[in-house]
This record gives C-alpha cells, structure tokens and sequence, in this order.
C-alpha cells in the first residue's frame, strides 16, 4: 500500500511540474503585460513622446529601467546610445532645431561559446508625433492634440518588452547573443536605425539578422501577421510558415518588398532583416490611436509568434548570411 500510495504521488508530482512548466510558457509574454506596457506609453503624460521631449526621455528611461530589470547588459556602461535630431523650430514646443535623444540598447549573451559572437537584433520605434502638427494625418494638419500612439509604436516596445521579460526567466537561453533596442527618431526618417547601423557596439560582420515591430497591436479578424524581408536569410520564408502553424494566426509573408520602417536601415547595410505589423487603420498618425483600440489579446499573440521567431533564428544550425532581395 505504501509503494502504491509512493508512486501515485510521484505520477501526481511529475504531473503537477508539467502542468506548471507548460502553463508558464511564455507567461512574459501575455495580455495583460502588453496592455500595462502600452498603457503608459500611450498615456497622455507622456505627450506623444517626440524626440527632444520630456514625455520621449520618460518613456527611455521605462524602457532601460526594465532593460536592467530583465537583466540585459549594457554596451559601454550605458543602455544609451545619444544623438541628434533636426526638427522644425516651434514644432512640439521645440526651442531649438537641434534637440538630443536616444536609442536604448541592452543583449542578454548567448550560450555556445563560438555563435554567441554573433547577434540577432530585435527592435521597435518608441517615438511618435507629439502634438502633431506636419506630421499628423489629419485632415487638418495644423490640429494641435496629443498623437498618443498606442499602435504607432508603443505596441512594438511592448511586444519588445514583453519578450525580454520572457527571455530573462527562460532557463536555456539561444545559442547566439541577442541585442534588445528601442529607437528613437524613426518618425523623422530612420534617423535612430541609421544612427545605430553606422555606429554599432559590435562588429557589422557579427549581426546577422534583424526583426523589427511597427505597429502590431492591432491584429484584425483574419488573424493576419504581415511581414517583409523573410527571405533576407536562408530559409527565412520556410521557417516563418513553418512557425505559423497552430498559432491561430495566418502569417502574409514576403520575401522581399522590406517596406519602411527602421528594419530598411538595416537592410541598407546588407543586413538581413524582417518588419513585422498587424496593418494600417484610419487612426494612423492621428490623435486618434488610442489605448481602447488595441487588440490586446492580440499583441500577445504575435508578441509569442516573433518570439519563437527570434528563438529559432538564434538557434540557427545554418550560417546566416544577407540575401538581396529584388
């Protein structure tokens, strides 16, 4: 009796550790966590977030907090990477046509003592409009009203954000190191991708693939995932299918057509590259894109789907290597 009672209570508790790890698989990487996330970077605190601005240096300094928090590692002491952008004087309140901001930048090391020299890059814009202005889509251009961006792009920094998190608890971490970065800048043309491409903290030969997340937050009834540039490296198109099944989403995959957000910078620089979003909407770039229209459920969904991306591509068995597309 004692023996049976024994065993049962091994099967109970092996079977009660399945049930646990199963059940926090991915548990970072949640509705609830996006939706805190994307809360405070679309609030109105914050101002719309334009480089140069209080609301822009509060939301990097949420973003390094949780770097550190998550245990990422800094490149020279210092999560980071400051530069300059040009803008209009008066636009946003801006005293001067030259203000500061910053990208911010933090890896967690891979595991395999050769491929943990090599980097996979996964990014997304912080910065938005501000108080619009030129760069609303109004029908109005001059509407003065705070542009909070829920969509465009604190949905991509809480995908980013989320996944760190996730990666942070995970046990087994990939084979190759991996770079963590929010952008600043991207709205006036890149400028933060550009900056980090021409001055990077590792050689140029050592990053082999960058993933990039604009706009993700509003996954729409036919559960579509878009993307550009899966076929930068080997089998980049095969894998992304491959990763679709059973997820509840229906991947739309180019090869090429690489589109415009801060993945082309790298792109530019013969790196292979994939942009992900969920697809545009009449809230674009207007003071409009607010908290109450994220999918949330749904930002979780493809935070797991580019997850399981990022883990595999890191884990790549084959070399990794740029291929042009047309």
């Amino acid at each position: 009796m004692k023996s049976f009672q024994y065993s049962a209570f091994k099967i109970f508790s092996i079977s009660l550790l399945f049930s646990c790890i199963t059940t926090n698989a991915q548990d970072g990487i949640n509705a609830k966590t996006f939706y805190k996330h994307d809360k405070y970077f679309s609030s109105d605190k914050l101002e719309g977030r334009f480089p140069g601005t209080k609301g822009n240096n509060k939301a990097a300094a949420y973003i390094r907090t949780h770097f550190k928090k998550y245990g990422l590692k800094e490149f020279d002491n210092n999560y980071y990477q400051t530069f300059k952008v040009f803008v209009k004087e008066g636009i946003n309140k801006m005293k001067s046509d030259s203000v500061a901001t910053q990208n911010v930048v933090g890896y967690i090391e891979g595991s395999d003592p050769n491929l943990k020299n090599e980097f996979i890059v996964i990014g997304a814009h912080y910065d938005h409009w501000g108080w619009g202005g030129p760069g609303s889509s109004s029908k109005k251009k001059e509407v003065v009203a705070i542009h909070n961006g829920a969509d465009d792009n604190a949905s991509g920094v809480s995908a980013l954000l989320c996944m760190a998190q996730e990666l942070s608890k995970s046990s087994i971490k990939p084979k190759r190191s991996i770079i963590f970065i929010s952008f600043s800048g991207e709205e006036e043309g890149l400028i933060g991708s550009k900056y980090f491409v021409n001055h990077l903290p590792v050689s140029k030969q050592a990053v082999k693939v960058m993933l990039n997340m604009d706009m993700v937050g509003r996954l729409n009834n036919e559960k579509q995932i878009y993307m550009g540039g899966a076929g930068t490296f080997p089998d980049g198109v095969e894998l992304m299918k491959k990763l679709g099944e059973n997820t509840g989403l229906n991947p739309v995959i180019h090869a090429g057509e690489v589109g415009g957000s801060d993945h082309v910078s790298f792109y530019k620089a013969s790196i292979s590259c994939i942009g992900f979003h969920t697809g545009g909407h009449p809230q674009y770039h207007t003071p409009e894109d607010d908290i109450d229209l994220i999918n949330t459920d749904g930002g979780a969904l493809v935070s797991k789907y580019i997850y399981n991306a990022l883990i595999r591509i890191a884990n790549y068995e084959q070399s990794l290597y740029f291929i042009k597309q047309d």
